[in-house]
């Protein structure tokens, strides 16, 4: 029974590099979600009359999110690029390459002519370089979560994911620190410092992460000679039920933001309900906590499991769509501060935090990285469009649209939530403490005792 509900989970007490590797796996997601996140922000704020400029302001905004989602909706490929050399070749490659590409991709964007400039040559390029973006992100999460959860303790699988997810606000954080500071900058440079300022992280990320070592269970599953030879098509045929509940898994949290937070910026400028620079103060506030939070829900999974925790937040989120606005609508600051901090360290945070050990758990080992990859990225595409068609919904429906697309996500959570099975529960528990109870301290060999 141990062997059959806690196999291939990495050393029980875990390496002597846990800590080390989900520090550095956390700091190559600070960086890439500054670089992603960025530019919703960027969409959301100028890149409309940059380089999709004319009369009417909805109209830019609308552009402007649909080539956001255009990024969005690369990221499968990505994932599956990412996740097929995850398990092909390593956990730590697909770390690497990711944060290169990602940083160079960012980097350009902060070089790219205006549509007052160029023509409509502008807005092509914005698009290629936003489809790199797209699948670079596509491919970080996987190879990022794998190595912190299978080199973290078996009891602490949640605290440990939870550093790497932590690393989403950080970035949301910097982003927005940096974006508060250039919006008083003249001209284009409001927006392209930040993008520019990319490179500065990405060169401390790849120092960081070359030091990261592999992955101790992929090292196991190299050694017994069980690679997949074709992961993807493994993992769609003998799991593809986990890849669908983990997308709707996965909806509610990354849709959701894309309605809270990318579309709530937007909505609250034009609708003139806050400026420019008090939305970001309240994004810097709210992301600020939510990397405590992160780290909180994380850690309360390991005690509780994984599933209640998604149930809980779920549920939440259906209910919290309307209110949401009504307090936004209020154009009360501190409601305004208020309504995003819920939004972020709540309905996002909280689901941020469990899917770092939830969704390894899901998937066999010698396919976890395609699995978990899969799961995770297909809901991008639903997600990044969702600002596009928020802004549909508002034009026919005014705030209620958006209020109940919110609502709507959450409940598709809340099925998936109920339709996956729980890979942390009492028994889980009780035997990864009978396990570490009896198995002896960590050792430097980092491939020992992975069942």
């Amino acid at each position: 029974m141990s062997a059959q509900r806690l196999e291939m989970r990495g050393p029980i007490h875990g390496t002597k590099d846990a800590r080390r590797v989900a520090v550095g796996s956390s700091v190559g997601a600070v960086i890439e979600t500054y670089d992603f996140i960025g530019f919703g922000t960027a969409a959301a704020l100028y890149f409309g009359h940059a380089f999709f400029p004319g009369a009417d302001p909805v109209t830019g905004t609308l552009a402007a999110f649909a080539t956001l989602g255009v990024g969005f909706a690369a990221r499968p490929l990505g994932g599956i690029l990412g996740g097929h050399l995850g398990d092909r070749l390593g956990r730590k490659p697909v770390l690497v390459g990711s944060l290169v590409l990602m940083g160079l991709a960012t980097f350009v964007i902060g070089l790219l002519p205006t549509y007052a400039q160029v023509g409509v040559v502008a807005p092509a390029l914005l698009v290629f370089v936003r489809i790199v973006q797209g699948l670079a992100f596509g491919a970080e999460w996987g190879g990022a979560i794998l190595m912190s959860y299978e080199h973290a303790p078996w009891r602490r699988k949640g605290k440990f994911t939870g550093i790497v997810q932590a690393g989403f606000p950080v970035g949301l954080l910097l982003a927005n620190i940096v974006f508060l500071y250039s919006v008083h900058l003249p001209g284009s440079w409001a927006w392209r410092l930040p993008f520019l300022a990319s490179i500065l992280l990405v060169a401390v990320g790849l120092i960081i992460r070359s030091k990261v070592p592999e992955s101790p269970v992929f090292e196991d599953v190299k050694s017994s000679g069980d690679i997949a030879k074709n992961p993807i098509a493994d993992v769609i045929r003998s799991d593809w039920r986990n890849i669908v509940r983990g997308i709707g898994l996965r909806i509610a949290e990354t849709a959701g933001y894309a309605v809270s937070i990318t579309y709530m910026i937007s909505y609250l400028h034009t609708t003139g309900f806050a400026e420019k620079s008090e939305t970001l103060v309240a994004l810097c506030i709210a992301s600020a906590i939510g990397i405590f939070a992160t780290m909180a829900w994380a850690s309360l999974t390991d005690k509780v499991g994984r599933r209640p925790l998604y149930i809980a937040s779920t549920a939440f989120a259906v209910l919290f769509g309307i209110p949401m606005f009504l307090m936004v609508n209020t154009g009360a600051a501190l409601l305004v501060i208020a309504t995003i901090v819920i939004s972020y360290a709540v309905c996002q945070n909280s689901l941020a935090g469990a899917q770092g050990a939830w969704f390894p758990e899901l998937f066999q080992a010698r396919t976890r990285s395609s699995g978990a990859s899969l799961a995770y990225q297909i809901s991008a595409m639903v997600s990044g469009f969702t600002p596009f068609i928020t802004t549909l919904l508002f034009i026919w429906l005014g705030w209620m649209g958006p209020a109940l697309l919110f609502s709507f996500y959450g409940a598709i959570g809340l099925w998936a939530a109920l339709a996956t099975r729980e890979t942390w529960g009492a028994t889980e528990r009780r035997l990864a403490a009978e396990a570490e109870a009896s198995a002896p301290a960590p050792c430097s060999h980092p491939t020992a005792l992975t069942k």
